[in-house]
């Protein structure tokens, strides 16, 4: 049988360019990190976070009079250092699920490998991005509320509709744009499922139940996304909603739609940084102790803050 040796860290990496493509636009549905974190290419490990503060998101006087000296923009400046963290992970394809064990697995089996690794990664990812998003501590004593007694929204006092316009008007009155995304956990959608507040304003449009388009219509806020995703902790094993209770508001850069990568120098709430051309999936090579062909998939990334006046955190939202 043909083997295929694994390369040595100082050799050039082998990259299968069909399963990296279906790596790099590889969803799943329950994680929502990129929409408030879009994925933007960086060349190196690392480097300052193009960071941007209020001026960075207004517009500009781009008119000038004959003769005179054009204007000049900056995007964003040198802000807190970044570390991309190098992430590995392999998936395996046993010599049993295949018909003929002479041969390198066919795209159905090796896609199969690659997606099971990008369900780890990318959960993992979602825990990196919903973990910084949820600290209070990266946020101003403007930009966040912590809801309790009655002003939870579990609570017949609790008032989310006016909670969230008063977290949209405090990112609007400091970056001039009015947020376009928010993350809602599952318990905060339930609480507002039977909120009265809410309740009350949908009672005469035939609604029955509240959905995310219905939030996004009382909210304004063109794209509100559950953070249905949970994982395990890592000391107790015992799951947990990734979001929490919490809902995150923010301006986001529109990446383009699709597999487009944003462009880090867009002025918006944050990014993913991810070194250019990954996740990529390496040539798949022979395991002959495990008896099955091995695809080494790497995505190198780290989450990073941008412009924390363009975020909004409501802690609470869901007890």
């Amino acid at each position: 049988m043909t083997t295929t040796a694994q390369l040595s860290p100082g050799q050039a990496r082998i990259v299968d360019p069909i399963l990296s493509q279906h790596a790099r636009g590889y969803r799943q549905a329950q994680l929502v990190s990129r929409q408030l974190f879009p994925l933007a290419p960086v060349a190196a490990y690392g480097g300052k976070v193009i960071q941007f503060d209020k001026s960075s998101f207004r517009l500009v006087n781009t008119a000038r009079a004959p003769g005179s000296a054009t204007k000049r923009i900056q995007f964003g400046y040198q802000g807190a250092p970044y570390a991309i963290v190098p992430n590995s992970l392999e998936g395996s394809v046993p010599r049993e699920l295949m018909r003929d064990a002479s041969v390198v697995p066919g795209i159905d089996l090796a896609t199969r490998a690659v997606n099971t690794v990008m369900n780890v990664m990318t959960l993992g990812e979602e825990v990196a991005c919903a973990n910084m998003a949820r600290n209070a501590a990266n946020f101003d004593a403007n930009h966040k509320l912590a809801l309790s007694g009655t002003s939870l929204w579990s609570s017949a006092t609790g008032t989310p509709i006016s909670d969230v316009q008063a977290g949209r008007e405090a990112i609007r009155s400091t970056v001039g744009l009015y947020p376009n995304t928010a993350i809602i956990s599952p318990k905060a959608l339930k609480n507002c499922k039977e909120n009265p507040q809410i309740l009350d304003r949908i009672k005469y449009t035939g609604r029955d139940s509240v959905t995310t388009a219905i939030l996004a219509s009382l909210w304004e806020i063109p794209n509100v996304a559950v953070g249905a995703a949970v994982a395990a902790d890592p000391v107790t094993d015992a799951f947990g909603d990734v979001w929490g209770p919490d809902v995150v508001l923010a301006y986001v850069a529109p990446s383009g739609g699709g597999d487009a990568s944003a462009n880090a120098e867009e002025p918006s709430f944050a990014y993913t940084y991810h070194i250019e051309g990954m996740p990529m999936v390496e040539q798949p090579y022979w395991d002959p102790n495990t008896k099955s062909w091995v695809y080494p998939v790497t995505f190198d990334y780290t989450p990073v803050l941008s412009g924390m006046q363009a975020g909004f955190l409501i802690q609470g939202a869901g007890n």
